[in-house]
């Protein structure tokens, strides 16, 4: 009797314990069950403000190949949100906890959501990662994702500003087609050479360009605008007062007459700085034909002040990771997957106005053959391309950028235009940012 008592003690022991661990079981698939969906947070159309077909083309080819990559994983986002809703939906995101486990992330918003710790820092990730390797990308880009030196976020896409050229405008008044290697000098002969009364009516009706920038001079001219930390401003640098000089310049030329996007259009303007982006969308058929079908036209670097180079800022499209994700390993294999797979980023080339932020893609005969179909046989200068990518620089990314470069942007143009007078204005103008800059 003892001995069967022990027996059946030992068998209700053990259907308890085997009761128990089916419950665990079953609460661990349910908790496991709960975490294999990575929620992915991205905005509707592009980065770039230029039409664009599917703008989900290359983030579905990305999810489908992860999701073959990782049985049981299902990655999912929310289609539909337009760009100038989607600050503002993130936000409300991050602030309920809600936020995705990997998304998308316009310049605005970077330096707000790395330093206030809602993106998880990727030091660890890249460095653990035998598959991965910084150097493939541009510095340019690459340093884009940084807050005080670290790394909070992986580019995903890229565009360069680069200077158009109407070639049949330059061949009519003799004048060759400008290098990369171009200067402001140049550049400045060439728009007084173009710039005259075409019909003989007494008002000018041809130009030299439309829509450079004192940023744009400024850049060009090796100028460091601000401090690192944003406390400061350079506004009184000297290669700034070059640039502004320079400006001053290039408008007189065009003795009071504003220039409109009309006269571009109409083949009018010599030159125009434009978004490779933009390049890419009215270049090709049948953009060209309904945007610019009067002259032919190509694109150049920006042409170099004496104190610079022939460069641009980069504008990139940054993906992050949420410091709360629940699977941070999953986060960043589809991450590198969007970011860095080379398929991934030769799709960028076929379905996204941007770029590849990955140096052997844009430099692949496969980006060869893109760019040549494009431009329906010409064979664009890759590698000039590349070159303008590597030497492009990091636009400052710091809380009140905006505002300090919006009110420097009213003053100066009144500068630039004659509505203030020029000497001592930039001391002026660096004071009074640097006094907006404290708050």
């Amino acid at each position: 009797m003892e001995e069967r008592g022990k027996g059946q003690h030992r068998s209700m022991f053990f259907a308890v314990a085997g009761i128990i661990l089916l419950l665990l079981a079953a609460v661990a698939y349910y908790v496991q069950g709960q975490e294999r969906v990575l929620r992915i947070g991205v905005f509707a159309g592009n980065n770039w403000g230029v039409p664009q077909g599917n703008s989900y083309a290359v983030l579905d080819e990305a999810v489908e190949e992860f999701q073959k990559e990782h049985p049981g994983i299902r990655v999912e986002y929310v289609s539909g949100i337009k760009k100038e809703d989607y600050a503002e939906w993130l936000a409300e995101q991050v602030m309920g906890g809600r936020e995705p486990d990997v998304f998308f992330i316009l310049s605005d918003d970077f330096n707000l959501y790395a330093s206030m710790g809602a993106l998880m820092e990727l030091s660890s990730f890249m460095e653990e990662d035998r598959d991965f390797r910084t150097e493939n990308y541009y510095k340019a880009a690459l340093d884009y994702g940084k807050y005080e030196d670290q790394p909070y976020a992986l580019p995903c896409a890229g565009v360069p500003t680069l200077m158009f050229v109407n070639k049949s405008l330059l061949a009519r008044e003799g004048i060759p087609m400008p290098g990369d290697d171009w200067t402001w000098k140049d550049f400045l002969g060439i728009c007084r050479r173009v710039t005259r009364d075409t019909d003989g009516d007494g008002v000018l009706d041809q130009f030299g360009c439309y829509d450079y920038t004192w940023q744009q001079a400024a850049i060009t001219n090796g100028v460091t605008l601000f401090r690192e930390d944003g406390r400061a401003s350079y506004f009184a640098d000297a290669r700034m007062e070059e640039a502004v000089r320079f400006m001053m310049d290039l408008r007189s030329i065009q003795k009071g007459r504003e220039i409109t996007s009309k006269d571009f259009d109409m083949g009018r303007v010599a030159f125009r700085p434009f978004s490779f982006a933009e390049y890419r969308t009215y270049k090709p058929y049948p953009w060209r034909i309904k945007k610019y079908m009067d002259f032919e036209w190509d694109c150049i670097k920006l042409p170099a002040g004496p104190s610079g180079r022939n460069t641009s800022e980069l504008d990139t499209l940054l993906v992050g990771m949420s410091a709360r994700t629940r699977m941070p390993k999953l986060s960043w294999d589809f991450m590198k997957k969007l970011c860095y797979d080379a398929g991934l980023q030769e799709r960028i080339l076929q379905d996204s106005q941007g770029l590849p932020v990955r140096r052997d893609v844009v430099l692949s005969a496969k980006a060869r053959d893109i760019f040549r179909w494009e431009t329906e046989g010409a064979d664009m200068d890759i590698d000039a391309l590349s070159e303008a990518m590597d030497e492009a620089v990091m636009p400052p990314k710091f809380k009140g950028y905006r505002a300090a470069m919006l009110y420097a942007d009213t003053e100066l143009t009144k500068i630039i235009n004659g509505t203030i007078p020029f000497n001592n204005s930039l001391n002026k103008l660096q004071k009074e940012i640097n006094a907006m800059l404290q708050y």
